[in-house]
């Protein structure tokens, strides 16, 4: 069997997941009731800000955030709304997209490119 690189997984797990561009993830967000999460690390929020509203919940707690039968779970995590992931180049919220649709979340998509296309694409960012 090959062996697959990060990149192959990432790769794979966008053929099977909605991908979004910054200008989508905009207009989402427009709507009520779309919960944008960002997935990124602590440090990464402090140091290069967030996309305005939203949610941090860090990529190695998402599973168990997301699983309403644990005691960790959030309530940003619900099956019946909008879920778009954010982290900042778009490789791990590509990969906990796909996660997350494994787990049931049928309307959830990420923001490909991440944080980083979310800036080039001239978008707000804030500061915690």
């Amino acid at each position: 069997m090959k062996q697959k690189t990060a990149t192959d997984l990432v790769n794979e797990a966008k053929q099977e997941i909605e991908n979004l561009t910054p200008l989508q993830v905009q207009q989402e967000l427009e709507k009520t009731g779309t919960v944008l999460i960002d997935i990124r690390e602590t440090e990464e929020l402090e140091k290069n800000g967030k996309i305005p509203g939203s949610v941090h919940a860090p990529r190695g707690m998402i599973e168990f955030y997301a699983d309403p039968s644990l005691p960790y779970h959030k309530p940003e995590f619900d099956k019946e709304k909008r879920i778009i992931l954010q982290c900042a180049s778009g490789g791990r919220s590509a990969l906990a997209t796909q996660t997350l649709k494994q787990m049931g979340y049928l309307n959830i998509a990420h923001l490909d490119g991440g944080l980083n296309a979310w800036k080039e694409a001239g978008l707000p960012t804030v500061k915690e």
